[in-house]
C-alpha cells in the first residue's frame, strides 16, 4: 500500500498511466454503445438523451482524464531519468497532482450515477446548452467543477515538470543535449500554463451561472460567443498539450529501431518552440461557421502551423532513411502513428480553408479529422511507449509476438472506424446525432464503422493478457538497454531503476550518453549525434559519487 503515501516519481508516474489507461477503456465501452446505436437506423439501444450523455462524457474523458494525464504519466515516470534527476523538483506536489486528477475524474464521471444522469451538453459545453435552464441536474455541476480539479492538477504539475527540467538536470546535461521527449515536455507544460487556467475561470464563471446567476454567459449579452472564444483559447492549444509529450515519444523510438541519430535535432526543438507559439492563436479555427471573427488571419495561422508539424515528419522521415530499420513492437506503433498523423494533417489542412470548413463543419468529416490527430497521435505513440520503455519501467520485456497481434488488431479496427467517417461528413451526416433515417443512405458506411468499432474495442484484450503474462512469466531483464541502441540517459541505469534513479550522480559528456556508454570502442565518426553540437567522450555518461 506505499503508492498511497509515495513521492517516488516513477511509481507516481505509474499511476497516473494506469489511472488514465482505466479512463481509456470507460471512454472506449461508451464509444461502443454509441457505434452500436448507429450500426443500422432505428436501433434505440439507447436514448436520445442518454446518447447525448455518452458522448459528452466520452470526449471529456479522452481529451481530459485519459490523453492529458497520460502526458503527465510519461513525463514523470521517464524525464526526471532522462536528465540524470534523482526525482521531480517538487515530489510532494508530485502526488497532490495525481490525486487532485483522481478525484476529479471521479466525480466527471458520477454524474451517472446522480439523478438526471450525466452531463449531456457535448464536451464543448457550448452555451447556451450548459445552462441550468437547458441542462438542469447535477450533472452539469460535477461536471464543471470535477474538470476544475483536473485542471488545477494539470497547472500544478506543470509548474513542476518546468522546474525539474530547469534546475535538476546532472552535470553536463546542457538544454541542446536533453532528448527530444523532454524539450516537448517543457513546451507542453508551458503551454498547459497558458490554458489551463484560463479553463479554470471559465468553469468557474459557468458554475457561478449555473448556481448563483452570475449570467456570465448569457446569449442575450453575446456570452455564447464568449464562451466559444475563452473555451477554444484553452482547446485549440490543448490539442498540442495532449499531443507533442506523444511527437516527443515517437522522438525517442524511431532513432533507436534506425540504429541512427535523430536528424535535425535542433530543427526539431525549433519545431516545437514554434508549435508552442502558433497554437495560441489559431483558437477561432473552430469558430469560422459563427462569422464572428477575422477568417484570414486565423485561416493563415491554421495553415501557417502545419509547417513546424511537417517539419517534425520530414525529420522523423530522414531518421529512417539509410538506417538500419528492425520493426520490433514499439517501431510498429511508431510507424502506425506516421500513418494516422499524415492522414489526419492532410485533413487538418483542407479544413484550415474557411469555405471547406463552412461545408465540412459538425459532420462526421470533423469526428474522422480529431480521431485521426488525436487517437492517431496519442493512442499509436503511447502504446509504442509501453512496449519501449516497458522493460525500464517494470524490469520485464512484454512479448512480442502478442504485441504484434495487438498492433495489426487495433490498426486495421481504427481504419475500419474512422476512414468511412470522412466519406459520411462530406454526404452530410451530421455528428452528436442519435439516429438516422434509412433514407438518408448512411446505413452501409455506418455499419462498417461501427463493425470496424468492435474490433477496435477488441484489439484491447491481446495488451491486457500481454500484461498479465508478461508479470507472471517473463523473465526479468538484466541489463540497463534491453533494445541495444538506447541513447538517453534512462538506459544508462538499470531496469527498474533504483529509488533515486542512478547508484551515483551522473556526469553527462554528449548528447547520446547511454549509447556512448554501451559502445565506448565504436570509431568517433560512427557514433550518433556528431552535428548537433559537443565532442563526444569515451563515454557519454559516467557516475561519480562525489557529488
Amino acid at each position: 500500500m506505499g503508492w498511497l503515501t509515495t513521492t517516488d516519481h516513477k511509481v507516481i508516474g505509474n499511476l497516473y498511466m494506469v489511472t488514465a489507461f482505466g479512463f481509456f477503456l470507460l471512454a472506449g465501452v461508451l464509444a461502443m454503445l454509441m457505434r452500436a446505436e448507429l450500426a443500422r437506423p432505428g436501433l434505440q439501444i439507447v436514448s436520445a438523451e442518454q446518447y447525448n450523455q455518452l458522448f459528452t462524457i466520452h470526449g471529456t474523458i479522452m481529451m481530459l482524464l485519459f490523453a492529458t494525464p497520460m502526458f503527465g504519466g510519461f513525463a514523470n515516470a521517464i524525464m526526471p531519468l532522462q536528465i540524470g534527476a534523482p526525482d521531480v523538483a517538487f515530489p510532494r506536489l508530485n502526488a497532490l497532482t495525481y490525486w487532485l486528477f483522481l478525484f476529479g475524474g471521479i466525480i466527471v464521471v458520477s454524474g451517472f450515477v446522480v439523478p438526471g444522469g450525466a452531463a449531456h451538453f457535448g464536451w464543448f459545453a457550448y452555451a447556451p446548452l450548459n445552462s441550468a435552464v437547458f441542462s438542469p441536474g447535477a450533472g452539469g455541476d460535477l461536471w464543471t467543477m470535477g474538470l476544475v480539479l483536473s485542471g488545477i492538477s494539470t497547472t500544478l504539475a506543470s509548474v513542476n515538470f518546468i522546474t525539474t527540467i530547469v534546475c535538476l538536470r546532472a552535470p553536463g546535461m546542457t538544454m541542446f543535449r536533453m532528448p527530444i521527449f523532454t524539450w516537448n515536455v517543457l513546451f507542453t507544460s508551458i503551454l498547459a500554463l497558458l490554458a489551463f487556467p484560463v479553463l479554470a475561470a471559465t468553469l468557474l464563471a459557468l458554475e457561478a451561472d449555473r448556481k448563483f446567476g452570475a449570467h456570465v454567459f448569457d446569449s442575450a449579452n453575446g456570452g455564447a460567443l464568449l464562451w466559444q472564444h475563452l473555451f477554444w483559447f484553452f482547446g485549440h492549444p490543448e490539442v498540442y498539450i495532449v499531443a507533442l509529450p506523444f511527437f516527443g515519444v515517437v522522438s525517442e523510438i524511431i532513432p533507436v529501431f534506425s540504429r541512427k541519430p535523430m536528424f535535425g535535432y535542433f530543427g526539431m526543438v525549433m519545431a516545437t518552440i514554434s508549435i508552442t507559439m502558433l497554437s495560441a492563436v489559431v483558437w477561432a479555427h473552430h469558430m469560422f461557421a459563427t462569422g464572428a471573427v477575422l477568417l484570414p488571419f486565423f485561416s493563415a495561422m491554421s495553415f501557417i502551423i502545419a509547417v513546424p508539424t511537417g517539419v517534425k515528419f520530414f525529420n522523423w522521415i530522414g531518421t529512417m532513411w539509410h538506417g538500419s530499420i528492425s520493426f520490433e513492437t514499439p517501431m510498429l506503433w511508431a510507424i502506425g502513428f506516421l500513418v494516422t498523423f499524415l492522414l489526419g494533417g492532410l485533413s487538418g489542412v483542407l479544413i484550415a480553408s474557411p469555405p471547406l470548413d463552412f461545408h465540412l463543419t459538425d459532420s462526421y468529416f470533423i469526428v474522422a479529422h480529431l480521431h485521426y490527430v488525436l487517437f492517431g497521435t496519442v493512442v499509436f505513440a503511447m502504446f509504442g511507449g509501453f512496449y519501449f520503455w516497458w522493460p525500464k519501467l517494470t524490469g520485464r520485456m512484454l512479448d512480442e509476438r502478442i504485441g504484434r497481434i495487438h498492433f495489426w488488431t487495433l490498426f486495421v479496427g481504427f481504419q475500419l472506424t474512422f476512414l468511412v467517417q470522412h466519406w459520411l461528413g462530406e454526404a452530410g451526416m451530421p455528428r452528436r446525432y442519435a439516429d438516422y433515417l434509412a433514407a438518408d443512405g448512411f446505413t452501409l458506411l455506418n455499419t462498417i464503422s461501427s463493425f470496424g468499432s468492435f474490433l477496435l474495442g477488441l484489439s484491447t484484450l491481446p495488451f491486457l493478457y500481454n500484461v498479465w503474462h508478461t508479470s507472471r512469466y517473463a523473465p526479468k531483464v538484466e541489463v540497463d538497454d534491453p533494445w541495444g541502441f538506447g541513447r538517453s540517459l534512462e538506459w544508462a541505469t538499470s531496469c527498474p531503476p533504483p529509488r533515486h534513479n542512478f547508484r551515483a550522480l551522473p556526469r553527462v559528456r554528449s548528447d547520446s550518453p547511454a549509447f556512448d556508454l554501451h559502445h565506448p570502442l565504436m570509431p568517433e565518426k560512427q557514433k550518433p549525434g556528431l552535428g548537433r553540437g559537443g565532442a563526444h567522450s569515451a563515454s557519454g555518461a559516467e557516475e561519480e559519487s562525489g557529488e
